[in-house]
């Protein structure tokens, strides 16, 4: 097993001014040590874990890292700055860069190395001697965990005394214990040091902290008995916990992976509160606990996040529920159309007429099915949401609340308040003290009926009427759009599909344009068609331009975008994310700009589209289709002629530069800007 880490993968002099050029620096040395094939590749890897969540710590402490392809061998490199470099703690610079690199099947020893690491960066004395090593070889010996002979004798002999302080504690009182889990998307780094930082909390607190780490490393859960003895619960996490039903009836305190590396001491001191209090959350393997958001969306610790960050999840969690029954449904309407027109909609009902060998009658079927599967688009959309905030216990409210937003003509503007009501009025009841022995029926039975009968007083009798009101005005204000007013629409629309491609902004605008497909007028079916064009620019605008300026593009980029012609004209915007997770900053002004010029000439042309999905598959469909093609070409063209040009002026200046200083020095180590 080759070392994970050599005096050549240490830089004690680190240069780079920003986070990018660090990482480049640093994976320069991991291609010479013949640990990365792919430079490029590996840094766009590299970037994509960064755009998830940033990777700085407080402590002065940065840790990129990722799984890749590139990778050969699991790697690290260590590079010390002067000067600091921003990788985004909330506490300033980090003066202590560690690249991790995984292979993308690395193997459960080199993975437990790098957990090792990750624990003992929360070891003040690790990090000093960091910062004071001068010598690259004792430094790597260092992080690989070779500590001198004395050092050793020295744990030794404190491991020995040991027995006696358990023995003490065990004569005394028992201590409050807390279970933990630690989880994060690449389940190498922010893991474990999330669950070291909670043990060494736990410890100053004199709580009993037991953590199961779910990362690379390997998943082993805890022991039944220890979670049956456990006071109350932590989950620190940034993806979904596994079998969290072990968890269930205990207090939780449920947050960000990064929570629980920067506060543990605020974390646990949650848990007893909670504890004293009382608060039990209902946990479903599918769901989450109350204090959770939807796991699709982007965790920052729901108890702490503002609140602007929490409707955004909620509403995201009702959006991520609902879009399968809108494709579903829609497609199945869309086909049924194609097949037997649009009169296909008042046909009668198929259970009282149906004739095998008619196609009209196999048309009247699609759509009836499909309808019925639009039927459910507003009460899933508001038990969904109400899920997201309050778990299990508010679906009953929030679908009641949702179907009340029908009777009453409220749409999906109804649907999102039922929700959002729901959620609210479901966290009000769980928070109010009950004796134990109605904890087991609150869920199941007191909360739904007590919820259900508020949210249904409140929408039939106080907000439902004028909720409806502002959806019909909402209705005729989109079916009185024209000429100016259209386009901006239009542009407003392809900008926040473009925008973060698949992201909240994204889904904002297509919920808004399949809201209004379930009673569709010609302003919501303008608004479906632009939406849907101005979403299959950012993917075709890549794949154009990896095949036109292949040269801009690293090998994984030019494979990525083949792929992308595929998904660009099935309307599947998340193809342009390896790009923009690789050059944000070019990429997404560029096929931003191209999605508003969609948009726009969408508007203006007076398309229309009654399937919510398909892309180029539902032409047929689609009124003024030529012009429809020719709007998502346009816009094709103008995003990547843009990012051609932004990728060739970056490309163009260092080149530019080095020629300049290959001519006026002969100092060749200048580092330049990109």
């Amino acid at each position: 097993m080759s070392e994970l880490i050599t005096a050549e993968l240490v830089d004690l002099d680190l240069s780079a001014a920003t986070k990018d050029a660090a990482a480049r620096s640093l994976a320069e040395r991991m291609v010479a040590a013949h640990r990365v094939t792919d430079l490029d590749g590996f840094l766009a890897d590299v970037a994509a874990r960064e755009a998830q969540m940033p990777t700085g710590l407080d402590g002065g402490i940065g840790i990129p890292h990722c799984r890749s392809e590139h990778v050969t061998a699991p790697t690290l490199a260590f590079g010390r700055s002067a000067a600091g470099i921003d990788f985004g703690a909330a506490d300033g610079p980090a003066d202590l860069v560690f690249l991790i690199a995984a292979p993308a099947g690395a193997d459960d020893d080199h993975l437990t190395i790098l957990s090792g690491l990750a624990r003992r960066l929360m070891d003040p004395e690790f990090t000093a001697a960091l910062r004071a090593g001068t010598d690259p070889a004792a430094v790597a010996a260092l992080i690989r965990g070779e500590e001198p002979a004395e050092e050793r004798a020295a744990e030794e002999n404190e491991e020995g005394t040991a027995p006696e302080a358990e023995t003490a504690e065990a004569a005394g009182s028992v201590p409050f214990r807390i279970v933990a889990v630690t989880s994060c998307p690449t389940g190498i780094a922010h893991t474990y040091m999330a669950a070291e930082s909670l043990a060494a909390a736990g410890r100053a607190e004199g709580v009993e902290v037991t953590v199961e780490t779910q990362g690379s490393g390997g998943f082993k859960k805890l022991d039944p008995a220890v979670i049956a003895a456990a006071d109350a619960v932590i989950w620190a996490h940034d993806v979904e916990v596994r079998e969290k039903t072990r968890f269930r009836g205990k207090p939780l305190v449920d947050v960000g992976v990064k929570a629980g590396i920067n506060r543990p001491a605020e974390l646990i001191a949650e848990a007893r509160r909670k504890a004293e209090r009382g608060e039990v959350a209902a946990v479903s393997e599918a769901g989450h606990g109350k204090d959770s958001g939807d796991g699709d969306a982007d965790r920052s610790g729901a108890d702490h996040a503002h609140f602007g960050v929490r409707l955004r999840t909620y509403l995201m969690s009702g959006v991520s529920y609902m879009v399968p029954f809108v494709a579903a449904g829609g497609l199945l309407i869309a086909l049924s159309f194609a097949i037997g027109g649009y009169e296909t909609a008042s046909a009668k009902s198929v259970a009282d007429h149906f004739v095998w060998g008619e196609a009209d009658s196999w048309a009247a079927l699609l759509n009836q099915i499909g309808s019925a599967a639009f039927a459910f688009l507003v009460p899933v959309l508001a038990g969904y949401i109400a899920y997201g905030m309050a778990d299990r216990p508010a679906l009953v409210p929030g679908f009641v609340g949702g179907s009340i937003a029908l009777t009453v003509n409220a749409g999906f503007l109804g649907g999102l308040v039922a929700g959002l009501l729901a959620g609210a009025v479901v966290m009000a009841i769980q928070r109010v003290p009950v004796h134990a022995t109605l904890r087991g029926i609150m869920p199941v039975l007191v909360i739904p009926l007590i919820a259900s009968a508020v949210v249904g007083f409140l929408m039939f009798i106080v907000v439902g009427k004028p909720i409806a009101s502002l959806q019909n005005a909402l209705t005729d204000w989109l079916n009185g759009l024209s000429g100016s007013n259209a386009v901006i629409l239009g542009v407003v629309l392809g900008l926040m599909m473009c925008f973060d491609m698949g992201g909240p902004l994204n889904k904002v605008a297509y919920a808004f344009a399949v809201g209004g497909l379930a009673d569709p007028t010609d302003g919501s079916l303008k608004v479906m068609a632009a939406v849907m064009a101005a979403g299959m620019v950012p993917p075709l605008a890549m794949a154009l331009a990896t095949t036109v300026r292949k040269k801009l593009f690293t090998k994984t980029e030019r494979e990525n975008g083949r792929a992308a012609w595929v998904l660009g004209a099935s309307f599947i915007t998340e193809g342009a994310i390896p790009f923009a997770a690789a050059d944000p900053l070019r990429v997404i002004p560029s096929v931003m700009a191209g999605g508003a010029v969609t948009g726009a000439l969408s508007m203006a042309f007076g398309a229309t589209l009654r399937a919510p999905h398909g892309g180029v598959f539902v032409v047929p469909l689609i009124g003024e289709p030529f012009l429809y093609l020719l709007a998502i070409a346009a816009g094709t063209l103008v995003a990547t002629a843009l990012v051609v040009l932004l990728k060739g002026a970056r490309r163009a200046a260092p080149d530019a530069a080095g020629e300049a200083g290959a001519a006026g020095s002969d100092d060749s180590r200048v580092p330049v800007a990109a």
